[in-house]
């Protein structure tokens, strides 16, 4: 089984935090439409041993789209690939878009789950990060999609400047009233040349802290255990039978392929990557070339990925599969690097696989970077 990532590059406005590819202009949004339908097109060979299970609409915020513009995109892939009876098909979503009438919509298209990116229910929270819904908006979007939608996912940003404990925990709280069965929930960082960036090294605002925002990481992840919630990934929590089959195909290395600007693909030996420019892409993909940037991945590329995608999640690393995969020096390397975490106790053994504990997982990342194998090919 494989996914369909595609990626829509349009927003209303910039987030502070974000450095994901996008405009907000929307002056050439049929052209991109038509440019996108065309890739799908032109790679359609690309997946002709795969079945789609996923589709995915990314960005960028998709929901800035009309509803027969996504089915147009649906219909595309549809047409030019094999699809499995019930895919499950994602629409990342702003709550300013979601409207009751665009709601009923989507509700009558072949999406059938809403990533909604609130990020925070105040007021003070979204002005901040500079977000285009309000608080009031958050709280509707998320009323009216549970009238029509079983499969939501909602967003939340913790670690914010001046975000008190009280503050996150009713931000948590909020969110499980509307009874949703997933919840996705990422640090707040700061990336080089973003706006967010720039406003702490003038002092504007006060700079992100690591020590916050584990705090705040270890509330949210007592909360939603005791509410019922699977922390299978570091930032993902979702009730039995709502994992994102999208998400957790990633971490668990099958292929995918990313359509749109900037959008990544991986085959399992490759990764590639589409330019990151609008016009640059129309023209390229109007010409019936793919505007790609290829790369092979090395043994020690593959490992140093599954050691990363796996620790983040809650299936862990097979030592057994390194050894067997990638050889008797990863093995040998992993089985000795990893002991002083386990001394530590942020990483342990269950059922065979190497996993983080509850401890470890705000660390997880460092952790596995400190796992990488370097230069061994």
């Amino acid at each position: 089984m494989s996914g369909i990532y595609i990626h829509i590059p349009f927003c209303k406005q910039a987030c502070h935090y974000c450095d994901f590819h996008f405009s907000t202009s929307m002056a050439k949004k049929d052209a991109m439409i038509a440019a996108l339908q065309n890739e799908l097109v032109l790679r359609k060979d690309e997946f002709r041993n795969e079945v789609v299970e996923t589709i995915y609409f990314g960005g960028g915020t998709p929901s800035v789209l009309e509803t027969n513009e996504i089915n147009g995109l649906i219909h595309t892939v549809r047409s030019n690939y094999e699809v499995i009876e019930n895919p499950e098909i994602t629409l990342e979503a702003n709550p300013d878009d979601l409207s009751q009438r665009k709601i009923g919509q989507l509700a009558q298209s072949e999406v059938n789950r809403l990533s909604i990116g609130v990020q925070s229910f105040f007021e003070e929270d979204l002005k901040m990060m500079h977000r285009a819904h309000n608080a009031e908006q958050a709280s509707n979007s998320l009323k009216w999609a549970t009238q029509h939608f079983d499969n939501i996912s909602v967003d939340l940003i913790y670690g914010i400047p001046e975000m008190t404990d009280l503050r996150w925990k009713q931000n948590i709280e909020k969110a499980l009233s509307f009874g949703i069965p997933h919840i996705s929930s990422y640090a707040l960082t700061v990336e080089p040349k973003t706006a967010l960036a720039s406003f702490i090294k003038k002092g504007l605002i006060p700079p992100v802290d690591d020590a916050l925002a584990q705090r705040h990481f270890q509330v949210l992840y007592d909360r939603l255990v005791e509410a019922g919630y699977d922390c299978y990934e570091v930032s993902n929590f979702g009730k039995p039978h709502y994992y994102s089959k999208n998400n957790t195909a990633y971490w668990l290395g099958k292929k995918y392929m990313g359509i749109g600007p900037s959008a990544h693909s991986y085959d399992g030996k490759i990764r590639s990557w589409n330019i990151s420019n609008n016009p640059k892409y129309i023209k390229i993909i109007g010409q019936g070339q793919l505007p790609t940037t290829r790369e092979t991945l090395s043994m020690t590329d593959k490992y140093n990925e599954y050691v990363m995608t796996g620790l983040r999640t809650i299936w862990g690393i097979s030592l057994d599969r390194i050894q067997s995969e990638f050889g008797e020096k990863y093995y040998v390397y992993i089985t000795r690097e990893m002991e002083k975490y386990i001394e530590q106790e942020l990483l342990m053994w269950s059922k065979g696989q190497l996993i983080a504990t509850k401890k470890g997982k705000f660390l997880v990342d460092g952790i596995a970077s400190d796992l990488f194998m370097v230069n061994l090919g």
